[in-house]
């Protein structure tokens, strides 16, 4: 399978149902096809998804099982093709755990889509076992979907019936301490593709010396090193404009955690973009605080892109 292909992962759930029509979205804004993957196992519990409620997860029960797994990805795929009928769409189903069967899958996708269940009770959302372990450990971008996202959702208001309504604005969280090639790329190519603006946020905050903040005592030393932020990213930001031109760059260095705006900038957002340092732990999820935060708490899709 070539890279050039757009990965939805689906288990029959509402969230992955969500994922799939946005990588179908996606796969057509970038002229690529689509591919479904299901994995599946015989009878784990703690892999029953809503489409197996009711059946025996016995043992014995592989040709049940195995009967509802072929279901998920080919119900998801005809209705896809209902609605997407120029889009190339092919299903592959593969026997094992979730995490590892879609990180095998993620090595060959130039974007793989996972479903998250939305906002929860706590307020964040409910990633759940699987997403997190192959966002942390995937090597290509991922982006995560929540449950119940429209196509509708990523345009601004106004009548869309014939499918003009320009897209909201993406959005760029940069740590200009890491400036990498693969997380502006993506970026401007998401914004390129959708015809719409980036808006890009550089979080920052003052050093604490001896004891207290610098521009407490000069407020004239607060705005020169705002400025010095700003100056920096249009220098990092200025050779990326020159390779997509016709990308509207929005930028912003906002003093303060760069996860409370980012959160508060997605909620107006058609896709968030954040990264994450590669790192090569077998075990854990450690993604970094901003897009752990981002993860659980944007109204937007997220992509996350690896980095080194």
């Amino acid at each position: 399978m070539s890279r050039r292909t757009v990965i939805a992962a689906v288990d029959g759930s509402a969230e992955s149902q969500a994922a799939a029509q946005w990588a179908a979205r996606e796969a057509l804004l970038h002229s690529l096809p689509l591919h479904i993957v299901h994995a599946w196992q015989d009878w784990s519990p703690g892999f029953t998804h809503a489409p197996f409620i009711g059946a025996d997860t016995a043992p014995g029960a592989t040709d049940v099982t195995r009967h509802w797994a072929e279901r998920v990805p080919r119900d998801v795929a005809e209705r896809l093709r209902e609605d997407h009928p120029g889009l190339h769409i092919s299903v592959e189903q593969v026997f094992g755990g979730p995490v590892d069967v879609l990180l095998s899958a993620a090595d060959k996708a130039e974007v793989l889509v996972l479903g998250s269940r939305g906002l929860g009770a706590l307020g964040g959302f409910l990633t759940g076992s699987v997403s997190l372990p192959v966002v942390a450990h995937a090597e290509r971008p991922v982006v995560v979907v929540r449950a119940g996202e429209r196509a509708e959702d990523e345009k601004q208001p106004g009548d869309d019936r014939i499918g003009r309504a320009p897209y909201l604005d993406v959005v760029l969280g940069l740590d200009l301490a890491r400036p990498c090639d693969e997380l502006i790329e993506y970026a401007f190519s998401a914004a390129a593709a959708r015809g719409a603006a980036l808006r890009v946020v550089h979080g920052w905050d003052a050093p604490i010396v001896s004891g207290h903040y610098p521009e407490a005592v000069d407020p004239g030393h607060g705005v020169a090193m705002g400025l010095r932020e700003a100056s920096v990213l249009t220098d990092a930001l200025r050779p990326w404009r020159g390779k997509f031109p016709e990308v509207d760059v929005k930028e912003q260095c906002v003093v303060g955690r760069a996860a409370d705006h980012l959160v508060d900038a997605s909620k107006d957002a058609s896709l968030l973009v954040v990264g994450r340092r590669v790192r090569r732990a077998a075990i854990g999820t450690h993604i970094g605080p901003v897009t752990h935060a981002v993860l659980h708490h944007a109204a937007a899709p997220v992509a996350v892109v690896p980095h080194l």
